[in-house]
C-alpha cells in the first residue's frame, strides 16, 4: 500500500476553550495508482485530512505509513515524503514565488539536488504536461490568470516526480472550460504515469466523472467510502449532511419513479444516456 492511515485524530487548540476534534479516528488505505475523490462540506475535515498525507500536519494521535514506513517514527526523512506526496493547495498563489514561472517550477527538482539539466529537463516536461507553453516561461507567476496560475502551482509539483499528487479543490474559481481542461490533463497524467491522485472537490459531477473511489467525510469520519456508483445510490444520507449527488443521478431516479425500467446507478451523463437508451429499448 502507498498510503495507510490508522486511527488518526487530530484536535486543533487541544485543551484550550477553542478545542475542536478536526479528524476523529480515522482509517483508510490508499492504493498506489488509485484516483480517490474525498467529498464533504465546509469543516468535514477533508482538508485537514490530507495536510496529514505528507507532514503538512501531524496527528494529535494515530499513524501514517507511506509505503511500509511510519512517518510519525523518529528520524523519518519528510523532505523525502514532501517529495513523494505532492500537495497543491486551493489557492496557487500561495506556492508560486519565484520571478517567473519556469525558475518557479526548477524549484522543487533544483532542491532536490538535481543537476541544472535535468532539473530543466524536468521543469519543460511538467509545464508542456500541464498545458503551459514556453511564451509563459519567464513570465512573474502573478501576470498569470487564475487557471495559468492553478496550472504552475501543479507543474512545480509534477516536476519533482511524485507518486502521490493531492489536489485540494484545483478548479475552485475556474470557468467550466478551464475546469474541464486541468481536471482532463489530471486524469491523462494519472493515465500516462500511473501516480495516486487525491482530488479534494465540492462538486459531485467532476468526482462522479473522474475517480475510481469516493470518500465522503463527516464531523472528522469516514460517512461512506467506495465507487462512486455505490456512493451516490446514498443521496438521501448525503443531503442530510450537506452534499447530494450529480444531478443525473436525480434524474435516472425519477424516471424510475415514473415507471422507467432502466439502471439507476447512473452517475455521469455518458451512463445516464446508456441506462435510458437501453431502458427504451426494454
Amino acid at each position: 500500500m502507498s498510503i495507510k492511515i490508522e486511527n488518526l485524530s487530530h484536535v486543533y487548540g487541544e485543551g484550550t476553550a477553542f478545542e475542536k476534534r478536526a479528524l476523529d479516528n480515522v482509517s483508510l488505505e490508499l492504493p498506489d495508482g488509485q484516483f480517490l475523490g474525498i467529498i464533504g462540506h465546509t469543516g468535514s475535515g477533508k482538508s485537514t485530512l490530507i495536510q496529514h498525507l505528507n507532514g503538512i500536519l501531524k496527528g494529535t494521535s494515530g499513524a501514517i505509513f507511506f509505503n511500509g514506513e511510519n512517518i510519525y517514527q523518529e528520524g523519518y526523512d519528510m523532505r523525502r515524503l514532501r517529495g513523494e506526496v505532492g500537495v497543491v493547495f486551493q489557492y496557487p498563489e500561495h506556492q508560486l514565488f519565484e520571478i517567473d514561472v519556469f525558475t518557479d517550477v526548477c524549484f522543487g527538482p533544483k532542491n532536490q539536488g538535481l543537476s541544472k539539466e535535468e532539473t530543466e529537463e524536468r521543469a519543460r516536461e511538467a509545464l508542456n504536461q500541464v498545458g503551459l507553453s514556453e511564451k509563459y516561461y519567464k513570465k512573474s507567476p502573478f501576470e498569470l490568470s487564475g487557471g495559468q496560475k492553478r496550472r504552475a502551482a501543479i507543474a512545480g509539483i509534477l516536476a519533482m516526480h511524485p507518486s502521490v499528487l493531492i489536489l485540494d479543490e484545483p478548479t475552485a474559481g475556474l470557468d467550466p472550460k478551464g475546469r474541464d481542461e486541468i481536471l482532463d490533463q489530471i486524469a491523462e497524467l494519472h493515465r500516462i504515469r500511473g501516480i495516486t491522485v487525491v482530488l479534494v472537490s465540492h462538486s459531485m459531477e467532476d468526482v462522479a466523472r473522474y475517480v475510481d473511489r469516493i470518500i465522503v467525510m463527516n464531523k472528522g469520519k469516514v460517512r461512506f467510502d467506495g465507487p462512486p456508483r455505490e456512493v451516490f445510490q446514498h443521496y438521501k444520507e448525503l443531503e442530510s449532511i450537506g452534499l447530494a449527488a450529480p444531478q443525473v443521478t436525480y434524474i435516472v431516479k425519477d424516471l424510475e419513479k415514473r415507471g422507467w425500467n432502466l439502471d439507476t446507478t447512473a452517475t455521469t451523463v455518458e451512463e445516464a444516456r446508456d441506462a435510458i437508451l437501453k431502458g427504451l429499448k426494454a
